[in-house]
């Protein structure tokens, strides 16, 4: 197999497993390689990058139902953990936009 192959097929195998993140740096590297995308090639980009902003979106909902649930309740030094904790996903969110 070529290179290409060897990336989508190593794309495939990630998602199978579920580890988007390296689903996404293999076809970024079919991406990049300025061919035009096949429809297969298209949809597993896609795939790759939902799923990762999915579960990091996920997860700063997450954080931030907690931060309001916190604000009456919780003592300044959880409210400010809880911001940091907030800003590392967020961050993490950002690192993955195309």
């Amino acid at each position: 197999m070529g290179e290409r192959e060897d990336l989508v097929y190593q794309a495939k195998l990630a998602e199978q497993a579920e580890r988007y993140d390296e689903m996404v740096v293999s076809m970024k590297n079919v991406a990049g390689m300025n061919v035009e995308l096949t429809v297969e090639e298209r949809n597993l980009l896609s795939v790759a990058y939902k799923n990762v902003i999915g579960a990091r979106r996920a997860s700063w909902r997450i954080i931030s139902s907690i931060e309001q649930r916190e604000e009456n309740k919780a003592g300044e030094e959880k409210l400010k953990m809880i911001r940091e904790y907030r800003q590392t996903v967020k961050h993490s969110v950002k690192k993955w936009k195309v």
